[in-house]
């Protein structure tokens, strides 16, 4: 396969990636050619500076799936505006630390999403639109020629841990992402990709970027159950499915339509390593599919691939650098690791953010030069993960090392608990938590739900599991069963909502 282009445009330029009267999007309010989707990225630029915002300005979007939320990144990066997405799932807290933080000059969101914002909440200098036909003109602002390292949007990281931090990223950082990710997972304009994930985090705004970077259809859908995903399939002939570890979980658990398993050529994952048993049962359940196993970061888009052919042998990787990306897995004074030899992993090049917004701070805690050994040089994102590349040069994720838990003298991987505790067959879902002991320094603490039967049966085949399967030091002092785990806004386990609940 021939490389992608290194050579970065304005990110409004993806319109002009697909045939005009192909579709770049099909959707519950309708369908959009490439060529309408060109035009109405024009009249929404009007629109938005025809509300008086200036190069540089801040629109925030707080939508749901609708025609705006698609077509407004574009839009705003061809006003020379900075995209400020809101997940819809938020609350009226969150959404004004945003706006504040942000500085936005505009919100765009619906009237019932407005009432709920309380006094202060909205800036008196932020102005509100909520009815987004509003932002419709009748004039057509042609493609621009921003320079690719203008900053474009920023992107809010969930808030799981903390206050909510803007990543900042420049149509360099979008475009050559959009394009590496269409390149390696080979989008063409026969694709059409589901886009169930919100589109303010990263994963779920690339299925709309890279879609239309290989000139596929994009199918954004806000869904309810995991029954309406496959309604979704159905409906709009997906052939292309992305999710977190939870929603794969859940769609896992329900059956589907024999037509509709062999439609999807195509299901990937990123924000959470896939248990292997779960690897083995999608692999089985989408026959036609290949399996695509991804690493990322907000703060560098996306990082690592395993090339699907390898899955089989190796469903506990997270692969290989994608394309523009640099991966590096270092000791704490930066030299590179051996073969085997846990370490830090680091990402540098083109994809790298420039940074937190308004936070100089944090910025300089994970943007820090790139280690001697790059070959890229320049700031690197050092994530914080705990990574190990085997001799093949496939790298398998650890965890975090802000999460490894520390007893007894041993670092314990949170994850490795927690696959061991699935690859029993007892649970469906589960998070492993460190807790305090005068003893053992901390003490492990497994908190899951069930896979089917009753609590005290799961405890019993956990435990039993847990002794034939992992060291002394590994097996957790408690096992605490629910019903339900709390998620995230992006869909993901929420381990912060878990940790304060049980350790409180």
């Amino acid at each position: 396969m021939q490389a992608p282009s290194r050579t970065p445009k304005p990110l409004d330029h993806l319109v002009l990636q697909g045939s005009p009267e192909d579709l770049a999007i099909a959707a519950r309010f309708g369908t959009i050619s490439y060529r309408e989707l060109d035009i109405l990225a024009g009249q929404m630029a009007m629109g938005l500076l025809a509300q008086g915002l200036r190069s540089g300005d801040r629109v925030a979007a707080w939508l749901p799936k609708t025609r705006a939320a698609c077509v407004l990144p574009l839009a705003a990066a061809r006003a020379g505006l900075v995209y400020v997405p809101i997940n819809p799932l938020l609350k009226h807290a969150q959404v004004a630390h945003i706006l504040a933080d942000s500085g936005a000059s505009l919100l765009v969101t619906q009237a019932t999403r407005a009432e709920t914002l309380g006094e202060g909440d909205r800036p008196s200098d932020c102005a509100l639109i909520t009815d987004e036909d509003a932002l419709i003109s009748d004039d057509v602002m042609p493609p621009s020629s921003r320079n690719p390292t203008e900053l474009v949007e920023i992107l809010y990281t969930s808030g799981s841990t903390g206050r909510p931090k803007g990543v900042m990223l420049s149509h360099a950082n979008l475009w050559l992402g959009a394009v590496s990710v269409a390149h390696y997972l080979k989008v063409t304009p026969a694709d059409r990709v589901l886009g169930a994930l919100p589109f303010s985090f990263d994963y779920g705004q690339s299925q709309l970027l890279s879609t239309w970077a290989g000139g596929g259809c994009a199918v954004p859908l806000d869904y309810l159950t995991p029954r309406d995903v496959i309604k979704a399939v159905e409906r709009f002939g997906v052939t292309s499915l992305a999710g977190v570890p939870p929603l794969w979980v859940q769609l896992a658990e329900i059956d589907w339509p024999v037509e509709s398993l062999a439609r999807i050529r195509r299901i990937t994952n990123t924000g959470g390593r896939l248990p292997v048993p779960l690897v083995r049962e999608l692999r089985a359940m989408f026959p036609a599919a290949e399996l695509y196993l991804m690493y990322g970061l907000t703060e560098a888009f996306r990082s690592t691939y395993l090339d699907p052919a390898l899955t089989d042998d190796h469903p506990d990787s997270i692969g290989r650098a994608i394309p523009f990306a640099e991966v590096m897995v270092v000791r704490p004074d930066g030299s590179l690791t051996d073969d085997g030899e846990p370490g830090e992993l680091v990402h540098a090049g083109p994809l790298v953010a420039q940074g937190y917004w308004r936070d100089p701070a944090r910025t300089a805690e994970r943007f820090k030069p790139a280690p001697p050994a790059s070959q890229q040089g320049g700031i690197a994102v050092w994530s914080g993960d705990t990574v190990v590349r085997d001799a093949e040069g496939l790298l398998r994720f650890s965890g975090r090392n802000d999460e490894m838990i520390k007893t007894a003298g041993n670092r314990v991987s949170p994850t490795e608990i927690e696959e061991a505790a699935i690859a029993s067959g007892a649970v469906a879902e589960a998070v492993a938590l460190g807790v305090p002991d005068p003893r053992l320094g901390e003490a492990i603490l497994l908190v899951a739900r069930p896979a089917g039967g009753s609590h005290e049966a799961a405890q019993e085949k956990l435990r039993s599991w847990f002794r034939a399967e992992l060291p002394n030091y590994m097996q957790p002092r408690e096992i605490r069963l629910r019903d339900a785990l709390p998620r995230n806004p992006n869909g993901k386990l929420d381990r912060s909502a878990i940790r304060q609940e049980h350790l409180a």
